[in-house]
């Protein structure tokens, strides 16, 4: 009797993972970027696209991102955007010629900046055309529609501009949370219905953000590509607060407020930046009234914060930072916005509080559904579309009174 051997089952030790050394990564990281740095240094060198040069000039851009007039005549900060750099030959006013001083001298490279001087003696009131002509004989406009002095922005227009933006920001806030013992009274329905007027606030806050973002980045150099620049700002934003908002769960009471309040600081930091460029150029009638419509158009953001608080009292110095905290960034905005302002960068701003007040939304509306079992259902609660609403009603009329 022969002992023959059954089939063996063999069992293919699992391979074990290959581990790579430190440098390898280096050198596969290294080497695509060694081939594009060759690739990009023989097209500079051999440039192959020449062959497709018809003689036509080669694309010239230019964005006048800033105008300044003053005693000594006008000045203009000019951007270039277009593929090859720029030399200004001349400068027309009111179709004239006249002497200018270019600083930084020389060609403008691709999204470089230079200020133009020009000892024109402009005259109050009227409109005057200047006109940028590049050594190619390219021309770009700039209309001047009411020449006004444009006012100074030094340290001692810090502490007005503070208290103008405090007016605008903080005030109206504060006013707006003190309604705060009054919405302590109201019952479930009461509680629905602040909280779709919360969404409803913030809802039109967002349209209006996205809007003026969307219309400053059209004024921005084309390079910076504003439209894409703003959804980008937007969606990046939106999601960076959604991670950090959620890390401990969904926020409620003082959380969900505070997450409001910077949504609305931050629209605030765009709304400061608008008005302290307008106040730079000399073009915003800032006058009573239209501080006064933004501080009624404000006090609705100080409801809004409020009205999550009502289920868990904060202690009374929360307030205090709540209404600072989205107020105060009208301050920080009206001295950028005097400063150093660029429709590109008040545009970023923007965008970032757009996403912000997204999030905020999202953050409400998801409080508004737990706190009512009726979405359960699928119907939706009076209180809740009469919140919306009103909200959207409130926040549209006292806007009329600060569109100008």
């Amino acid at each position: 009797m022969n002992d023959r051997a059954g089939p063996e089952t063999v069992v293919a030790s699992p391979r074990p993972p290959t581990v790579r050394p430190g440098y390898a990564f280096v050198l596969w990281i290294a080497l695509p970027l060694f081939l594009l740095g060759l690739v990009a240094t023989w097209l500079a060198v051999s440039d192959p696209l020449r062959a497709f040069n018809n003689g036509a000039p080669p694309v010239e851009r230019l964005t006048f991102e800033r105008r300044i007039l003053d005693n000594t005549g006008i000045h203009l900060r000019v951007r270039a955007g277009g593929s090859e750099p720029i030399t200004i030959a001349q400068v027309q006013v009111d179709d004239a010629y006249w002497t200018f001083v270019q600083d930084p001298p020389g060609d403008l490279a691709r999204l470089a900046t230079a200020w133009i001087h020009i000892p024109f003696p402009w005259t109050l009131g009227e409109a005057h055309e200047v006109r940028v002509v590049t050594k190619t004989g390219t021309t770009f406009d700039h209309e001047i529609p009411v020449a006004v002095r444009t006012p100074e922005a030094h340290s001692s227009q810090l502490v007005p501009q503070a208290v103008l933006g405090a007016f605008v920001g903080i005030v109206p806030v504060a006013i707006g949370l003190m309604f705060y013992p009054v919405l302590r009274g109201v019952g479930a329905q009461g509680m629905s219905f602040l909280l779709a007027l919360t969404i409803g606030l913030l809802a039109f806050l967002f349209v209006d953000s996205l809007e003026d973002a969307l219309e400053l980045a059209g004024e921005a150099a084309v390079a910076f590509q504003g439209h894409v620049m703003v959804v980008l700002a937007a969606i990046i934003s939106f999601l960076l607060l959604w991670v950090i908002g959620r890390r401990r769960g969904t926020p409620t009471g003082l959380g969900l407020a505070t997450a409001i309040a910077i949504g609305i600081g931050l629209h605030n930091l765009g709304e400061g930046l608008a008005i302290g460029a307008a106040f730079t150029a000399g073009a915003a009638g800032l006058g009573t009234f239209l501080v006064l419509g933004f501080t009624l158009h404000n006090i609705t953001e100080g409801v809004g914060i409020a009205a999550p608080l009502v289920k868990e009292p904060p202690p009374l110095s929360a307030f205090v930072w709540l209404a600072l905290l989205a107020g105060a960034p009208a301050i920080l905005g009206m001295w950028f916005g005097s400063l150093a302002y660029s429709p590109q960068w008040a545009a970023l701003a923007l965008a970032v509080g757009a996403g912000a007040i997204l999030q905020v939304i999202v953050e409400v509306g998801v409080y508004l559904w737990r706190l009512d079992d009726r979405w359960k259902s699928g119907a939706v609660p009076v209180s809740v579309f009469g919140g919306l609403v009103a909200g959207l009603s409130l926040m549209y009329a006292t806007a009329v009174l600060v569109k100008v």
